[in-house]
């Protein structure tokens, strides 16, 4: 594996040149391209620096309380180009502060729930709960700003921002630690792609039901100076991202600011964890490094990069 990546390595730079130089002459169509739960396992952080030096791969997301954590900082270090950015945990992961001084948060192994909506509930009503949570946010902040890496991005593991009160404890926490871009966790499908395209003012596309809460979302954001994408390709696809299904969003992109996440993993036995069994990492590292995703990400027109680039 590791030799074809070196083998592409080659090409794969040349196209991501040439997609550069295309994006400079259309530059409403950007695209940032994302592995999430850097620092979950060693094989998911040899996948993300393969990806980034051999494929189309341009950002990164850190669990900066995952086991491969340390390994996944060592890496990036190696990879100046590559950007880097927070992946918050507070669902269905270990947290970083002690039990002790977040029992309303996690079991007796220190880990969150899956619960996302009775958590939710308790987030938004209890303020003991709110206060603990504030809590695990700046523990996750500082844990990062101790990387010494520059602080790309913010999001959350299972979007769990869309929440008013998470939402609202990292924007004013995030201030402190210099935060300048979230992801907008809405994804546009490639039924819409063509109306979104013919309507600028459009911003997002999918269900209805969720689209005034996303517009909100968007205010808030807008509202802090906070920068972020204007639609997202990957949570329907999430785990299964791979290359017919890229090369499939990219012949389709909208204008404005894309971002396209996956999480790549090179092959290995078990899952990463209970919640990715039916996961494709290997999959998704194969899309990455795929010579027609890059030549369709040249064709494309989209300007890869980074959420820095969006300052």
């Amino acid at each position: 594996m590791a030799v074809e990546a070196r083998q592409l390595a080659s090409s794969r730079n040349e196209m991501i040149q040439a997609a550069g130089v295309k994006g400079e002459l259309k530059a409403t169509r950007r695209l940032i391209i994302t592995a999430d739960d850097f620092g979950l396992h060693g094989r998911v952080n040899l996948a993300v620096e393969w990806a980034h030096q051999h494929g189309v791969l341009t950002a990164a997301s850190l669990m900066v309380g995952a086991p491969a954590a340390r390994d996944a900082v060592e890496r990036a270090r190696a990879l100046p180009d590559l950007r880097v950015g927070l992946h918050l945990v507070l669902a269905d992961g270990a947290a970083l502060t002690p039990r002790a001084l977040i029992p309303a948060l996690v079991d007796r192994e220190g880990r969150f729930g899956n619960n996302m909506v009775l958590d939710g509930v308790r987030f938004f009503l209890l303020p003991h709960v709110r206060r603990q949570l504030t809590r695990e946010i700046r523990a996750q902040f500082d844990a990062f700003v101790k990387t010494g890496l520059t602080l790309d991005h913010v999001n959350t593991h299972k979007h769990f921002h869309l929440h008013p009160t998470v939402l609202r404890l990292i924007l004013e926490i995030g201030r402190d630690y210099g935060m300048r871009a979230m992801r907008l966790p809405y994804e546009v499908s490639a039924e819409v792609n063509a109306k979104i395209s013919a309507k600028p003012d459009a911003r997002v596309g999918g269900p209805l039901w969720l689209k005034p809460w996303i517009t909100h979302v968007c205010r808030q954001l807008d509202r802090a100076g906070i920068a972020h994408n204007d639609y997202v390709v990957g949570i329907a696809g999430s785990g299964r991202m791979d290359e017919a299904t890229w090369l499939a969003a990219l012949a389709g992109l909208p204008e404005g600011v894309g971002e396209i996440y996956c999480h790549p993993a090179i092959a290995g036995e078990g899952p990463l964890s209970d919640g990715m069994r039916d996961y494709r990492h290997a999959d998704e590292l194969h899309a990455l490094l795929s010579p027609r995703v890059a030549a369709a990400l040249c064709a494309s027109g989209a300007k890869p990069g980074g959420f820095g680039d969006l300052f």
